[in-house]
This record gives structure tokens, sequence and C-alpha cells, in this order.
């Protein structure tokens, strides 16, 4: 009998119009901070991540005391807010890119309703982590030659064990806990 797994889930934002906002190192390190915070409130608990240059993914337990769309949108938010003044103040050009001029904002970084979904089960949480895992080495981004060498994602813990991010837990140990 296969047993359910509760607050797990895989969770994909991406950039509005897929443009390729992450591109830049500093972007990245603005996601991995923000998951560096999260994790050291204890808001979330992270097993699988990639950044991708329009797009992230990633695996996470998100505190079972949080409601989970505010949750995914103050994240969203922060990390949006931080990005678009470096753009505003760098690359204005892309800045004005970005511009949509709707009634709750002038500027979108992400396009909206992120895919949030339920991890059910330990085979779909291995299966979207090695998704994640070896999304830098499809052929249609060929960021790296093997998964562990894209240094923004978290291959390097699971195949060398790893954590250059401090930021990473081990899905197995977390579900013989449940």
């Amino acid at each position: 009998m296969t047993r359910m797994i509760k607050n797990f889930f895989y969770f994909t934002a991406t950039n509005l119009e897929w443009k390729h906002i992450l591109k830049p190192d500093k972007f990245k390190d603005v996601i991995i901070e923000s998951f560096k915070f999260l994790v050291s409130k204890k808001r979330v608990r992270i097993f699988a991540f990639v950044i991708m240059p329009n797009h992230f993914h990633t695996v996470w337990k998100i505190n079972e005391k949080l409601d989970k769309p505010d949750f995914q949108r103050d994240t969203l938010k922060f990390i949006s807010q931080t990005i678009l003044r470096d753009l505003k103040l760098y690359h204005p050009d892309m800045h004005k890119e970005l511009y949509v001029g709707a009634k709750d904002r002038k500027f979108q970084l992400w396009e909206r309703n992120p895919l949030s979904v339920p991890l059910l089960t330990q085979k779909f949480v291995e299966q979207k982590i090695n998704y994640i895992h070896f999304n830098p080495v499809h052929p249609k981004w060929k960021l790296a030659d093997e998964p562990q060498q894209y240094k923004y994602s978290s291959a390097k813990f699971y195949y060398e064990g790893v954590d250059e991010f401090g930021i990473l837990e081990n899905y197995m140990n977390v579900l013989k806990d449940e």
C-alpha cells in the first residue's frame, strides 16, 4: 500500500512571457537568498530546486501553519521586487519590457498562476526531483553535461552530498519521520 504524503509540493514560477530574466547569476542569487531566509525562519523545507534562465522549480514542504497561496505569493513578490529594482537601475530596457500597466501593478516579473502540485507519494516526489535535476542538461538548455555540474540546482546535493547553499534536506529523511 502506498503511503500518502502531506504538504510536499512541486512548485514552478515562470518569468513573464518566458523572458530569460534569470539568466544573470545575480538574479539566481536573489532566489537563493530568499530560499535561505525561508528555511532559516522555518517557513519551508526545501528538498530540490533548479533555477533556469526563465523559471525555477522546487520541491518543498511548506510549514503547515502557513497558508500555501499566501506563502507562495509573498515569496514571489519579494523576489520580484528585488529583481525589478535592480532592472530599473541597471537594465532599464529589460525593466521596460516588463511593464504591464495593470490595476494592481505597473511591472510584472512572473506569469500569473504559478504551478503548485501536491506530491502525494514518494514515487511522485522522486519523479519531480529527477525532472528538476535533468532540466539543465536537457538538449533545449544545454547548461551542463551532467546534472551535478549545474550550480543553481540541488543535484550536487543528491549526487555528491554537497549543499553549497545550506538550504537542502534529503526528502528521504523527512519521509521516514512522517
